[in-house]
């Protein structure tokens, strides 16, 4: 084992930025693993979330728009406008739970394009500006990153930040708790499919950390999965973790580099499994959107 991922690591090294796929990685693939462009039309893409149908809805946070990609392939705007939409996740319930951070809020968006604002700024409550989010399918507490971005649309500067904090809603709730408050930047987040563990990349200091999640969404026994942070992340069905950021990264539950696919980008903001059989890997990445055909399902 350490001499594949020593040689993998070496082709990586010499051949930086273009697509390498590792032996134990092949099997992911159902064709080619180079990332087909599907659009570009957008200012910056981000927060691609995919409902129980297999649609995928993601956001051009610029220009203020929630778009769908259907399984048809074709592509319809959602909801405009839409609260400078961020990360979003589907919750059991069918809602679109966003991060909104043009007023620093998270939304719950119905199918028919309503929201409610779940959490806003409040007393004793400090937001930069949620950022990216995961829906527990234990209990449907949320958890969701607010690391600080200075945004051109800002009416007024905000304050520096106080803290860039892990936050967790409980089902009910308005008042979030900060449950992880040790990271320099904390971004992309997801969970296993049980509930029962958190990754969450601090893409400051370019580390992705796994989570036992407890009672009330404590976190606990953090362990450093991978030296290498990420903006947006999913998981397959055999739980290997997907990273973004420059191109996609793709690592087994050990840690195992399994694959990096070269994005045609500046950078990779975002990812996930769409698709009525959920084979579909969609990448935002910049002013585009891609996609890779997949043997393996995403979870929920």
């Amino acid at each position: 084992m350490a001499a594949s991922l020593f040689t993998f690591g070496a082709a990586q090294a010499q051949h930086a930025g273009a697509t390498v796929i590792a032996d134990a990685g092949r099997e992911l693939f159902a064709g080619s693993p180079t990332p087909h462009l599907v659009a570009k039309q957008f200012k910056f893409t981000e927060g691609p979330a995919v409902n129980k149908q297999g649609e995928v809805f993601f956001t051009d946070q610029p220009n203020d728009k929630i778009w769908k990609y259907g399984t048809d392939g074709k592509l319809s705007v959602f909801l405009s406008p839409a609260g400078r939409a961020n990360g979003m996740y589907f919750d059991r319930k069918g809602n679109l739970i966003a991060c909104a951070d043009a007023k620093n809020e998270l939304w719950a968006i119905d199918p028919a394009g309503q929201h409610t604002v779940l959490v806003s700024q409040q007393p004793g409550l400090h937001l930069n500006g949620p950022n990216d989010v995961w829906v527990s399918p234990k209990d449907g507490g949320i958890f969701f990153t607010d690391p600080y971005y200075e945004r051109d649309y800002w009416p007024t500067p905000h304050p520096q930040p106080i803290g860039q904090h892990v936050y967790y809603l409980a089902p009910g709730s308005h008042q979030p708790l900060a449950v992880e408050k040790t990271l320099q930047k904390p971004n992309g987040i997801v969970g296993t499919p049980d509930g029962h563990f958190l990754y969450v990349a601090d893409i400051d200091g370019n580390k992705t950390y796994r989570y036992r999640i407890g009672a009330h969404g404590a976190l606990t026994d953090r362990q450093l999965f991978v030296e290498q942070g990420s903006d947006g992340m999913t998981m397959d069905e055999h739980g290997n973790l997907y990273l973004t950021g420059k191109g996609v990264t793709i690592y087994s539950p050990a840690g195992q580099q399994l694959a990096h696919l070269e994005v045609p980008v500046d950078w990779t903001g975002n990812i996930c499994f769409g698709g009525k059989d959920r084979k579909l890997l969609f990448i935002t990445a910049s002013e585009g959107i891609f996609t890779v055909p997949m043997r393996v399902r995403g979870v929920q």
